[in-house]
């Protein structure tokens, strides 16, 4: 089945899962689409076979979640013990490695398509592999597609590309943004194909930007936010956006190309959308609140 404005209006709940007793704080699929691991603000990390069923892991103190490039293996950060950043085997419980570095919470975590390098950023400033970027402002970070660039976002008004080869070098290209002194940014994402960057924010309205030029394609707006953290996603064609506001519960669709908006779906979350990522393999995406919910189409286009 292949993607269009029909077959994403059709989306709608399939399952509702009610593990957690507060908000899933973050989750991701595995790069074969076959699990989706979440952690809980009530420190419960659960894995789900997006097929089968789900079973739970273990109590950590976890936000921000990532699948490395392995499907058993995550690296997340720790919101309870310190700002160390955790590298966790899935397949036997244990610990990898501990990545200390920041001293303030991480609030950015972006992991390579390719191998198992990330980069982190905090709100002590840094940002990069192993801190060494000291940057203005909370920064975000993302890499893209092919795990040879990252970018930056800093002071919530530049867009900073790095070669990781030689990031110590300083950016390779610089985009700045007209400042909006009534939000900060508070994510970047790359689309699948590398030509596009999401930028997301705590205000009203998210920027998609050419990856090459900087140029601001398109501006979405027209949700209820005021002040709280705004979800992104592309779907994996590169072809739609997925965006849900920290006060709205519904999930807003666009068209990256035409900038039109294509669909408003409600989930019927018992609380506002604290996660939302489209499956890599299959015609599926979650979102979440306390409650995990698997969507799926209803037609056939």
């Amino acid at each position: 089945m292949k993607l269009t404005d029909n077959v994403l209006r059709s989306f709608r709940v399939a399952k509702v899962f009610r593990e957690n007793s507060d908000k899933i704080n973050c989750f991701d699929f595995s790069s074969n689409g076959e699990t989706i691991i979440s952690s809980s603000d009530d420190d419960s990390l659960v894995l789900y076979d997006c097929q089968e069923g789900k079973y739970d892991i273990k109590k950590y103190g976890v936000d921000l979640i990532r699948y490395t490039h392995a499907a058993n293996t995550v690296v997340y950060s720790s919101n309870k013990i310190d700002d160390t950043i955790w590298y966790l085997s899935l397949h036997d419980n244990k610990y990898i490695r501990y990545f200390p570095g920041h001293n303030r919470r991480v609030m950015a975590l972006s992991m390579s398509p390719v191998d198992d390098t990330f980069i982190s950023g905090s709100l002590d400033k840094t940002m990069g592999p192993a801190g060494l970027m000291h940057l203005q402002g909370k920064p975000v970070c993302s890499f893209d597609p092919e795990g040879l660039i990252f970018a930056a976002g800093v002071n919530s008004e530049m867009v900073k590309l790095y070669d990781l080869r030689s990031f110590d070098k300083g950016p390779f290209a610089t985009f700045k943004l007209q400042y909006d002194r009534t939000c900060e940014w508070t994510g970047l994402k790359f689309s699948n194909d590398g030509k596009l960057i999401l930028v997301s924010t705590n205000g009203g309205a998210l920027r998609l930007l050419d990856a090459f030029k900087g140029a601001v394609m398109h501006s979405f707006g027209g949700y209820n936010n005021s002040k709280a953290v705004t979800l992104e996603a592309f779907t994996p064609d590169s072809q739609f956006i997925m965006i849900v506001a920290g006060l709205d519960e519904k999930i807003h669709m666009w068209n990256a190309e035409s900038g039109m908006k294509v669909a408003g779906l409600d989930g019927k979350h018992t609380g506002p959308v604290t996660c939302l990522q489209f499956n890599p393999k299959f015609m599926t995406f979650s979102s979440a609140c306390s409650n995990m919910a698997f969507w799926l189409p209803t037609i056939d286009d």
